[in-house]
């Protein structure tokens, strides 16, 4: 559930964890998944791994967990928000925990390779983690919702 919405640096939040989605080919030398890469090296060229896996790492004080989310090659595929959710859901954090996260696929990449980030935001709404979302209002996080389910978010 997204919860909470930021403004700023997501590399300063006071979260303990931050989550961003990586592509199942395992490059990630670009985007918000190649500015954590510079933390992260192995980050770079993972290898391939599977859509709904999570990778996840202490740096300093923060735990970065990397969502296996879409394809280079295939894309984000047409169940986007449930593909999310999972992720999510599979982070290895009590729900309480919060974990700050970028608006995904907006980005380059992200674009190119076909993310729906309103199906995005679905999906992270319907997750059972505490979400703080960089990059959007609560208004516009409820609106999406509601556009895009027909359906009230429920807090």
């Amino acid at each position: 559930m997204i919860n909470t919405t930021q403004k700023g640096d997501i590399f300063e939040t006071s979260a303990k964890h931050i989550a961003f989605a990586i592509n199942a080919e395992g490059i990630n030398d670009a985007g918000f998944a190649g500015q954590v890469a510079a933390k992260w090296p192995e980050l770079k060229n993972l290898g391939k791994h599977k859509i709904g896996e999570v990778l996840s790492k202490k740096i300093g004080d923060v735990t970065y967990h990397a969502l296996v989310c879409h394809s280079l090659k295939n894309g984000w595929g047409d169940n986007q928000a449930e593909v999310i959710c999972n992720c999510f859901n599979a982070i290895p954090v009590d729900n309480s925990e919060p974990i700050a996260s970028i608006m995904i696929g907006t980005g380059f990449v992200g674009m190119l390779s076909g993310a729906n980030p309103r199906q995005i935001v679905v999906g992270m709404c319907n997750s059972d983690k505490n979400i703080v979302l960089y990059g959007c209002t609560l208004e516009a996080v409820e609106r999406c919702y509601e556009e895009e389910t027909g359906k009230g978010l429920k807090r």
